[in-house]
């Protein structure tokens, strides 16, 4: 057999909090494409970042047959979505600024993609995954989608040996996610590249993967080859458990809302520059309703929350109410997001301080991104047993930096739903999660959608993701391309 690309030897990390049980022992040869599989919290970044030497090791070896002299993170590329502050260098952003003029601070896509890279290929991939009319986009205004295919992009314009792809179907419609595994096989049939998948549902391992490693809390399972793991219903079973039964927190009893219309919009127009986002739209939400939000990548779905969210300043120019008021005549931002429970891929990325998991589900209560008021004995008691609720209680005192990017979304998912809210707005709410927690999460918003007045507003691109609970359907794809 020939020398592997990587050799991982008795590897045991040095940070005790993702050091993996037994000291990991793995190979990558040439001609293997990989998918490291396991549910939420299993140790598959952990396992990535070891790969990759961001977090180094107390005991073992890794040792590299990558070709010249290049230093690993040169040669093995990791593609996830944390990587926005990264790319656009974007630290200090806050949350809002993606919807504010400041957004002409940050670069653009071809400003990035211009930095680095063979030119003739950079072409050839821009073309491939059909982000021209990206190029002259700020990296902040993208939806999630369009930045997750900016960053595979970018990873591959400068044709790295071995490439990781951390969850790369999150977030990505229908049409993107066949346009990405065209890619992988293109890419497989070229050569020079091997390929590595983290994933957390067993029906995104795609046909290049020759080979799958399975982890199961913060253990490595024996590698088997692709046809072996998925003739293997017992493992499969074993890696995602059924959930187990939970009991929402008791509901404090509130006066009934007075309005009868959660959301009233007339000919809403966004445009940034020459880019129109939303043009002519109208839409009415009663209260009690349960809408699914659906449309492809870049459609503006993330525009139209940041207007009921009170995040997008444009608001101001248009005509709409919420929750029976008219939008200009007085109310502040925490007047609206008081009513609102709100969690979103793009949200939890803007938490980046070093605080406790049981800290971010209390910064529920306020609508702040961080915690920067003092929370109640009481407060702190129901954000644990929501924390409860979404299987992640025993994450109450770990750093929330600390944990997966699947345990992330759960604990947000908590700060969605801690202040029991009359507007229950959920974008993605299934990014990242395994078979097990998708399962979980439909069960509590439909547990929690049972009291009649409480909307719900929920966005997805995939239809067999959409709660029983759901009635009505805004498509996102018929409002910017209407049929002729």
């Amino acid at each position: 057999m020939s020398t592997p690309l990587i050799h991982i030897s008795r590897a045991t990390l040095r940070d005790p909090e993702f050091r993996f049980e037994a000291p990991v022992n793995f190979d990558l040869y040439p001609q293997q494409h990989w998918a490291v599989v396991g549910a939420n919290g299993a140790g598959k970044t952990a396992f990535a970042n070891m790969l990759t030497g961001k977090l180094p090791l107390a005991e073992g070896d890794i040792s590299y047959n990558i070709g010249d002299d290049a230093p690993p993170y040169e040669k093995v590329k990791t593609v996830t979505f944390r990587d926005m502050y990264r790319l656009a260098d974007a630290r200090h952003l806050y949350y809002q600024q993606r919807w504010h003029s400041a957004e002409e601070e940050t670069p653009t896509v071809r400003e990035l993609l211009d930095k680095s890279g063979d030119k003739v290929e950079r072409e050839k991939l821009i073309a491939l995954f059909g982000i021209e009319e990206l190029l002259d986009r700020n990296i902040i205004c993208l939806s999630s989608g369009e930045l997750r295919k900016y960053l595979i992009v970018e990873a591959l314009k400068s044709v790295p040996k071995v490439l990781i792809l951390d969850n790369p179907y999150v977030g990505l419609d229908e049409k993107s996610r066949s346009l990405l595994n065209e890619l992988l096989v293109q890419l497989v049939q070229k050569g020079g590249v091997q390929l590595m998948l983290i994933l957390s549902n067993l029906d995104e391992i795609p046909d290049v993967v020759t080979h799958v490693l399975p982890l199961l809390r913060m253990r490595c399972l024996p590698s088997m080859s692709r046809d072996d793991f998925f003739a293997d219903v017992a493992l499969h079973e074993t890696l995602f458990a059924q959930p187990k039964p939970y009991i929402l927190p008791p509901v404090q009893v509130t006066p009934e809302p007075a309005y009868q219309t959660v959301l009233d919009m007339y000919n809403i127009h966004i445009r940034y520059g020459a880019h129109s986002i939303l043009r002519s739209l109208d839409w009415h939400v009663k209260k009690g309703e349960k809408w699914a939000l659906l449309g492809p990548n870049g459609a503006g779905k993330s525009t139209l929350l940041s207007l009921i969210c009170g995040d997008n300043p444009q608001a101001y120019a248009n005509n709409f109410s919420l929750f029976g008021k008219k939008r200009g005549t007085g109310e502040s931002i925490w007047d609206i997001k008081k009513h609102i429970g709100y969690a979103s891929p793009e949200l939890h990325l803007y938490y980046r301080d070093d605080i406790a998991c049981i800290d971010v589900v209390c910064s529920g209560f306020f609508d702040h991104v961080g915690l920067h008021n003092k929370c109640t004995l009481q407060q702190r008691q129901e954000a644990w047993q929501w924390m409860v609720v979404f299987g992640v209680s025993h994450l109450r005192e770990k750093s929330f930096l600390k944990i997966s990017f699947g345990e992330q979304h759960l604990v947000m998912l908590a700060r969605a739903f801690v202040k029991n809210p009359e507007l229950l707005i959920l974008d993605e709410p299934m990014h990242g999660l395994d078979p097990s927690n998708k399962a979980r999460v439909i069960q509590i918003i439909e547990t929690f959608c049972e009291q009649k007045s409480k909307s719900l507003i929920y966005v997805t691109h995939c239809f067999n993701e959409v709660p029983k609970c759901i009635t009505k359907r805004k498509n996102m794809a018929l409002e910017r391309y209407p049929p002729q």
